[in-house]
This record gives C-alpha cells, sequence and structure tokens, in this order.
C-alpha cells in the first residue's frame, strides 16, 4: 500500500508516517520498482497504535521502546503497565500542584478586589503579593 493509502486508513498524515521512519518508530518499507514506498498491511495497525499511545500521554521515547520489545518478539504489556502507572502517577503530582496553585490564586484574587492602588506606595511593589500582618 501507498502512503496515501496507509495515511487515509491509519488517520495519520504522510508527512508524519515520514517523520515517523525517520526517527526510526516505523520501519523503512520496501520500494516499488517506480520508487514509491510500498507499505506491508502491517504498517496501519503500527501507525495506529503510535497514535493512540501518543493521545494517552507516551513520549516517543517509550513509545520506541515498546515498539523495541514488541519487535523482538516480547509482549510488551507490563512494560506498557508501568509507563501507565509512571504517568497516572505524574499526573496526580500535577493535580495536587496545580490546586495548591489555584488555592493561592484565589487568595490572591480576593486581595486584590480588596486592594485599593492608591495605597501601593514605598517598599511594596505589588501590596496583593503582601501577605497582611
Amino acid at each position: 500500500m501507498r502512503i496515501g493509502e496507509l495515511a487515509t486508513t491509519s488517520g495519520v498524515p504522510a508527512r508524519t508516517v515520514r517523520f515517523y521512519e525517520q526517527v526510526g518508530l516505523m520501519p523503512e518499507p520496501p520500494r516499488t520498482t517506480g520508487g514509491y514506498r510500498d507499505y506491508p498491511a502491517g504498517a496501519a495497525t503500527r501507525l495506529t497504535f503510535i497514535r493512540d499511545a501518543q493521545h494517552a500521554g507516551l513520549t516517543l521515547a517509550e513509545i520506541r521502546g515498546i515498539l523495541t520489545l514488541r519487535d523482538s518478539g516480547q509482549a510488551p504489556c507490563n512494560h506498557v503497565s508501568d509507563l501507565i502507572h509512571e504517568h497516572l502517577d505524574d499526573i496526580d503530582r500535577r493535580l495536587a500542584e496545580l490546586r495548591k496553585t489555584r488555592s493561592a490564586l484565589k487568595e490572591l484574587a480576593q486581595r486584590a478586589v480588596a486592594t485599593d492602588p492608591a495605597s501601593c506606595s514605598g517598599a511594596d511593589i505589588c501590596r496583593i503579593f503582601s501577605r497582611p500582618a
């Protein structure tokens, strides 16, 4: 199958397919006598996997690791499970940080409403950030 058909089948633009070949996620396909790429049927499955893994937040390096395991004949399920849990833990940490930031911003917003700009003078850069004594 040619690159245009592969792109349509997998939902991945042809330009991206060529990029994935360059970075080693997709093996370089054989060429027709006319020089066109001639992808095997399994290429669409691989592209769909790469796309779905990226949408789930995996990096290209992580995806490459999964594909390397699969290409060597090993089932990558345990590795994928570990990666998923690492990403979930990271998201939980980031959500906790965002909750703290949101709380701090809400407090600053309340101070902003109660602050008279005319009272900002002297050593204060901005009284909104100064904790009340």
